[in-house]
């Protein structure tokens, strides 16, 4: 039987390879430049991953809350770095999608969105740390 502090780790999986791929996907964008598909792929991905990123916030918050206490310090930060991983890839996907819409991708807005979608990976990537020495310890 799946235990309902269990649906958090399975789904936080999701956002992390969403805005890491998507990221890639935007870099590489760059590099080849005639290739649309690319950032395209980032754009779909980073919206993805905004929306996964809200599950896994909220998996997290209301179903694993004692879990993230016995944790300690470790939980804390996790937690901490959850909610500046959640701020910063909805404010990136909001700043992308009004590019999108306005047709501004060409302009000098697309390095605020690249940098702001970059601060999310790195936000994610150090959730996923703290949040595997909350599963698997320190050892």
């Amino acid at each position: 039987m799946l235990d309902i502090t269990h649906i958090h780790p399975l789904v936080t999986h999701f956002p992390i390879a969403l805005i890491i791929v998507g990221f890639v996907a935007d870099i590489s964008s760059f590099i080849v430049k005639k290739e649309v598909c690319l950032s395209r792929t980032g754009f779909y991905l980073e919206v993805t991953g905004a929306l996964a990123a809200i599950v896994a916030f909220c998996t997290g918050y209301f179903l694993t809350g004692e879990n993230i206490d016995d944790a300690g310090h470790i939980g804390q930060m996790h937690e901490t770095f959850a909610f500046f991983t959640l701020g910063t890839i909805l404010i990136a996907a909001f700043v992308r999608i009004l590019m999108v819409v306005q047709k501004k991708e060409a302009t000098n807005m697309k390095y605020l969105s690249l940098g702001l979608f970059f601060l999310a990976v790195v936000f994610v990537s150090i959730t996923g740390f703290y949040g595997g020495l909350v599963v698997f310890g320190n050892s």
